[in-house]
């Protein structure tokens, strides 16, 4: 049997599984999984992981780390990002992952989340013969990351403490969004992301959006019935199709929300904030579309502990 590895990205709202083997001078997808369990949840008003969280990621990591070794991963990397760099109870989380699932969460940086994000959408859309700038966004429940440069390593990054849950938290409170909190919301993400401004991505460059939150606006552009990578990974998605999500998604209560097809249930909630995230980066950095990619920290981990 071929190397077979695994790789788990512990973000503020979802925990993600991948399984590859190594064939040829490469390395191919066996197993991939996501589950939201929002570990990140309240971190922002209190500084502090909720045991439930804890409880409910843990036991999301222990199942993986069962599968990923039932398939003869010879190596687990597991890293954690915002929620756990946040949070003043962090070693709560590491220990129980140590206790009932045996594995042990490294703590990145943004920077270093950032990295590896951009290395796995620079081998799926930068490199060839035909290379260009490119640019990588990255919105995360606790975080965004943008990052350019011209070649499989960044030039420039920066990760800014706006994400989907944490906007969310601070700034909704009415269920569907009336137009006044909207635009509140919108007024606090353009700020939040003025930053982005100083990262020219250079002429020519594309944008590449990673993560749920564009994965799962792409997946309702397409109506699509069940989770297909296939379908969102190489997709476009314009600032008018987020724009016009923005609108529609505002004025549905969460319920109905969740019922649209290509909706993730437990995204529902935070699905309005991640949309104006995506459409005001792509507004403050000047791109009229973003091609969509369904890879992101646990792909460019891969890469990097277990490439070639």
């Amino acid at each position: 049997m071929s190397e077979r590895f695994a790789t788990i990205d512990v973000g503020t709202n979802t925990v993600l599984l991948l399984v590859a083997e190594r064939e040829g001078g490469g390395l191919r997808a066996l197993r991939e999984r996501a589950e939201i369990t929002r570990l990140g949840r309240g971190v922002d008003a209190t500084g502090l992981l909720r045991p439930e969280a804890i409880r409910d990621t843990v036991a999301v990591l222990a199942e993986y780390a069962a599968e990923a070794r039932a398939l003869g991963a010879r190596d687990i990397a597991c890293v954690a990002t915002s929620a756990a760099r946040d949070a003043q109870n962090g070693a709560d989380f590491f220990a129980a992952a140590r206790r009932e699932a045996g594995l042990a969460p490294e703590v990145v940086s943004g920077d270093e989340e950032a990295r590896l994000v951009y290395l796995t959408a620079w081998r799926d859309f930068g490199g060839g013969s035909s290379a260009h700038p490119l640019a990588v966004l990255d919105v995360g429940g606790g975080s965004t990351e943008f990052i350019v440069g011209e070649g499989p390593a960044p030039r420039d990054r920066v990760s800014l403490q706006a994400g989907a849950v944490r906007l969310t938290e601070r700034h909704l409170r009415t269920d569907p969004v009336p137009p006044a909190e909207l635009a509140a919301l919108r007024a606090a993400t353009r700020e939040a992301l003025d930053p982005l401004g100083a990262l020219p991505p250079g002429p020519g460059a594309r944008l590449v959006g990673v993560a749920g939150t564009v994965t799962t606006l792409s997946a309702v552009v397409q109506a699509l019935p069940r989770y297909d990578g296939e379908r969102y990974h190489g997709s476009t998605l314009s600032l008018a199709q987020v724009e016009e999500l923005v609108g529609r998604l505002a004025a549905l209560p969460v319920a109905a929300r969740a019922a649209l097809p290509g909706m993730e249930p437990k995204r529902a909630d935070v699905i309005v904030a991640g949309a104006l995230v995506v459409a005001e980066a792509m507004r403050r950095t000047g791109f009229p579309a973003l091609t969509v990619s369904d890879r992101g920290v646990r792909w460019g981990l891969l890469y990097d502990r277990f490439g070639a």
